[in-house]
């Protein structure tokens, strides 16, 4: 675990993560409603918000330690719930006579499936990524002080491929059976998933824990 600026009572970098953690969690079940394709690949949307919470986490979890870690992983499940619940109440609040009749049955219709979608949601992510969070910090070694480099980018990819593989088969089967046929997209979003746990989550852990130093770099001169 590395030492953060003596003068924060909590570390800057922490503070600004669990920031977009909290988004990320929210944001993902909404965007998970949209399937885009990459050439014969069908892909969730969300996928784009989890694999930024595999960053996050991972990032956090090299800078303060695995247990920092599982905490913002089990506190993510607040920004969820309160979200599941006032997407519950808008809903149920009656509509104003002023809202076109084809734009209220377009918001009922996207987000009267999101609370589906949000519920499968809490349990894939859970799973996931506690998992990415263990693997990650298992991979990591005792000789391993601060880490970096190719080591951090290679486990951070293993961690990331493993923990959302699991992620899509529990996501895709709960939010999506009896939809649609969820073959294509089950096939779709694991491998998109696992190669863009190859190709670009080792980078982008690479550089929010170059951000996340730099934020918590002391500051001469300039009080916190």
């Amino acid at each position: 675990m590395e030492r953060n600026s003596p003068t924060d009572s909590q570390p800057r970098s922490f503070f600004v993560l669990s920031l977009l953690y909290g988004g990320m969690t929210v944001i993902a079940g909404v965007l998970a409603y949209k399937q885009f394709a990459i050439g014969p690949l069908v892909v969730e949307s969300g996928i784009l918000a989890f694999l930024l919470l595999v960053v996050i986490s991972s990032a956090v979890s090299q800078l303060h330690g695995k247990a920092a870690a599982d905490r913002l992983v089990l506190w993510g499940f607040l920004p969820l719930a309160f979200s599941i619940a006032l997407i519950g109440l808008v809903l149920l609040l009656p509509a104003s006579p002023d809202m076109p009749a084809e734009n209220l049955a377009a918001f009922e219709r996207v987000h009267g499936q999101t609370p589906r979608i949000m519920a499968a949601g809490p349990v894939a992510y859970g799973v996931s990524l506690l998992l990415n969070v263990w693997i990650f910090d298992k991979l990591r070694g005792k000789g391993e002080a601060g880490g970096g480099g190719f080591g951090l980018m290679a486990r951070g990819a293993i961690a990331s491929a493993i923990s959302q593989a699991v992620d899509t088969l529990i996501f895709i089967t709960l939010a999506f059976y009896g939809e649609f046929p969820i073959g294509s997209l089950l096939v779709g979003q694991a491998i998109a998933k696992i190669v863009l746990s190859f190709v670009l989550v080792p980078f982008l852990i690479v550089g929010a824990v170059a951000l996340a130093r730099r934020l918590d770099a002391p500051r001469g001169g300039v009080s916190a």
